[in-house]
C-alpha cells in the first residue's frame, strides 16, 4: 500500500445558517426541503464516479469544508467516510477533519461526528470577544466559543482553532492577549488569518461606503509579527504562513496535500480537485450551485463541470504559489518550467534561501510572499 500515490479528499458542504460578511466561499442558505439529503447522496455518487477516474491510491486525508459542515447530519458524514475508505486503502494515519462553528446547537452534536470517524475538528472561533464577533457577523458569542472548544478538546484527538486578526480597533497588545487566551483553550493547531476584504463581499461594500477602515499595512505587519512571537513562545511552529502547530503530528495533513502538490479529489458543489492523470496535471471543478450539482451528478454520473489539463508552466506556477507557503519549501526540480530569473536577487536580499535542492521562503520573505512569488515567475 505504501507504493500507492497519496490522495486527499475534499468534501464541500455549502450550507450556512448565515453568511459572514467577509466570506467569498461557495456558500448557500438551506431553504429547500429535502435538498440536504439529496446533496449527500449526490456527493456519494460523485465520489464513486471520480474514484474510477483516478484508480488505485492511498487515502491520506478527508476534509469536510464549507460552508458549515457541522450542519451536516453526522450519519451522512459517516456514510461518506465509509464510502471513501471502501474505495481506497486508508493510510495508517488517515486524517479526517471537519470544520465546525461553535454555536451551542452544533457543539452538542460533536460526539456524533466523533463517532462517525472525524478525528480532527477545525473550529471557527474567529475572535474571543463579543464585540469583534458581532462585527464579523458570527452567530456565536465568546463564551459559546470557549465551551465548544472545551467540548471539542475532550472529544477529538486533534483540535484546531481559526482566528481572524487585523480587525478594527485591534492593537498588538490586545491581539497578544487574545492569542494567549486561545492557546489556553487547548488546541494543538492554530490558524490565524489576517482579515482580507474580498471583492463582492458585504465587507467590501461596507468598506467602500466608509462603514469601517481596514488596518493600515504597518499595523497589519506588527500584528503578524505579534502572531509569530506569541505562538513561537508557546511552542507552536509556523510551518506555513498562516498555520502553526505543536509538533509535526499536529500539522494539517490535508492542507499539506495541497501545499506539497499531491493529488486530491473535490466533491460537493464548487469543489476543486487536482489529479495526476494520463494527460498530466488536471484541474477539476464541480458545478457550483447546489441544484446544478445534484442535477449534473444525476444526469452525467459526476459533478465535474470543468476539467482542464495544466501545461507545464501553469503546473509549476501553482506548485510555487502553494509550496513556498510552507517551511519545507519547494523542490527546484518541480519548478523546471519556470525561469526563476530573480532567484539570485531574492537570495541576496534575504527573502529566500536554497538548501538541499529546495527553494524556501525566509522569515523576512514570508510577510511579502505574494511579491516574492511575483518576482520569481516574471
Amino acid at each position: 500500500m505504501t507504493d500507492l500515490a497519496p490522495l486527499g479528499l475534499y468534501v464541500h458542504w455549502p450550507y450556512c445558517a448565515r453568511i459572514c460578511p467577509y466570506c467569498d466561499f461557495n456558500v448557500a442558505l438551506d431553504r429547500r426541503a429535502g435538498e440536504a439529503g439529496a446533496l449527500a447522496q449526490a456527493i456519494l455518487d460523485d465520489l464513486q464516479a471520480q474514484a474510477a477516474l483516478v484508480g488505485p491510491r492511498r487515502l491520506v486525508s478527508i476534509f469536510f469544508g464549507g460552508g458549515t459542515p457541522s450542519l451536516m447530519d453526522p450519519e451522512q458524514t459517516g456514510r461518506i467516510i465509509a464510502a471513501a475508505k471502501a474505495l481506497w486503502p486508508a493510510a495508517p494515519d488517515l486524517e479526517i477533519t471537519l470544520e465546525a462553528n461553535p454555536t451551542d446547537a452544533e457543539a452538542g452534536r460533536f460526539a456524533a461526528f466523533a463517532a462517525a470517524g472525524v478525528g480532527r475538528l477545525s473550529l471557527g472561533v474567529q475572535a474571543l470577544d463579543d464585540a469583534s464577533l458581532a462585527f464579523l457577523g458570527r452567530n456565536h458569542g465568546a463564551e459559546e466559543a470557549r465551551r465548544a472548544a472545551g467540548m471539542a478538546a475532550a472529544l477529538f484527538p486533534r483540535l484546531s482553532l481559526d482566528l481572524i486578526y487585523a480587525r478594527p480597533g485591534q492593537t498588538p497588545q490586545l491581539w497578544a492577549e487574545e492569542l494567549k487566551a486561545a492557546i489556553a483553550l487547548g488546541p494543538e493547531h492554530l490558524s490565524p488569518y489576517q482579515l482580507t476584504i474580498e471583492a463582492g463581499t458585504a465587507f467590501d461594500r461596507a468598506l467602500r461606503r466608509g462603514a469601517f477602515a481596514a488596518a493600515d499595512p504597518d499595523l497589519a505587519a506588527r500584528l503578524y509579527e505579534t502572531t509569530q512571537e506569541v505562538l513561537a513562545q508557546a511552542g507552536f511552529a509556523a510551518y506555513e504562513v498562516s498555520n502553526h502547530a505543536r509538533g509535526a503530528a499536529a500539522r494539517s495533513r490535508h492542507n499539506l496535500v495541497y501545499w506539497r502538490g499531491q493529488d486530491y479529489l473535490g466533491v460537493g458543489p464548487g469543489a476543486h480537485g487536482r489529479l495526476t492523470l494520463e494527460e498530466g496535471r488536471v484541474a477539476t471543478e464541480t458545478a457550483r450551485a447546489v441544484p446544478a450539482y445534484i442535477a449534473r451528478v444525476r444526469d452525467t454520473g459526476t459533478g465535474i463541470e470543468t476539467r482542464e489539463a495544466l501545461n507545464p508552466l501553469e503546473a509549476a506556477e501553482e506548485r510555487l504559489l502553494l509550496g513556498l507557503r510552507v517551511d519545507e519549501g519547494v523542490p527546484l526540480a518541480d519548478l523546471a518550467a519556470l525561469p526563476l530569473a530573480r532567484l539570485a536577487d531574492l537570495q541576496a536580499g534575504g527573502f529566500v534561501r536554497v538548501a538541499d535542492g529546495r527553494i524556501i521562503a525566509t522569515a523576512q520573505g514570508r510577510p511579502v510572499l505574494d511579491r516574492v512569488i511575483a518576482e520569481l515567475v516574471i
